[in-house]
């Protein structure tokens, strides 16, 4: 939900925190025009990620009406407005996401090496080892990396340095039926439908798209009993 206070939250607060500072109340809030640009491109950071296509005269126009008092909706219809262009956008996503990660799936199903299990998890084996496998209730230790089927990178253990430890049992379900096949030492790559991810829910502001395919690159390093 879209609320007053999101869009543009850190502009004002730095605003009003520059303003208390100040103790001339007859200070000039006249600014320059370098200021001007900078309010400008952190209220382009806050919206990018939105990934609209703005009219640039009409956002203009509406950002100097209302300063002037001359905006010709109030500002509850702006947000209800917003709002709905937001719903609208995710949910045209989701079912694009959808249709894109079933048709790559398909595709990848037939490729060498692929192997589908019965719930549609996809897994190729890097590296096999051979040893005890974890069973749903155990907690195991792994390196791992997260792409989306473009190739972007959303989390990576191997990044960081560190490896990360869980139960099973608290994870998307893609891994928790992925990682019982493996064995510590071994490594290998899962393509979770969404089904099997997060669904058609948004994970980290939109850095996990609805409906989106999760490719990870696993390697178990330990079970933890």
């Amino acid at each position: 939900m879209v609320k007053k206070t999101t869009i543009g939250f850190c502009l004002t607060l730095a605003v009003l925190t520059a303003c208390n500072a100040k103790d001339d109340a007859e200070a000039s809030k006249s600014l320059d025009a370098n200021t001007s640009y900078a309010f400008g491109v952190l209220m382009g950071a806050d919206l990018k990620p939105f990934g609209f296509k703005f009219d640039y005269k009409a956002f203009t126009e509406g950002f100097k009406a209302y300063f002037e008092g001359k905006s010709k909706i109030q500002e509850d219809e702006a947000i209800s407005i917003v709002q709905q262009t937001i719903s609208d956008s995710m949910r045209l996503a989701a079912e694009e996401n959808l249709e894109a990660g079933v048709l790559f799936l398909a595709e990848n199903a037939l490729k060498n090496g692929i192997i589908t299990t019965e719930s549609g998890l996809q897994y190729e084996i890097i590296k096999e080892a051979e040893g005890e496998k974890p069973k749903a209730d155990d907690t195991v230790q792994v390196n791992y990396e997260g792409t989306l089927v473009g190739g972007k990178v959303f989390d990576s253990s191997f990044e960081r340095g560190e490896p990360v430890e869980f139960p099973l049992n608290q994870v998307i379900p893609g891994w928790t039926e992925g990682i019982q096949l493996m064995s510590p030492g071994s490594r290998y790559k899962f393509y979770i439908p969404p089904e099997l991810g997060y669904g058609d829910q948004p994970v980290g502001s939109g850095l996990i798209p609805a409906n989106s395919v999760l490719i990870f690159d696993v390697e178990l390093l330990a079970i933890l009993n």
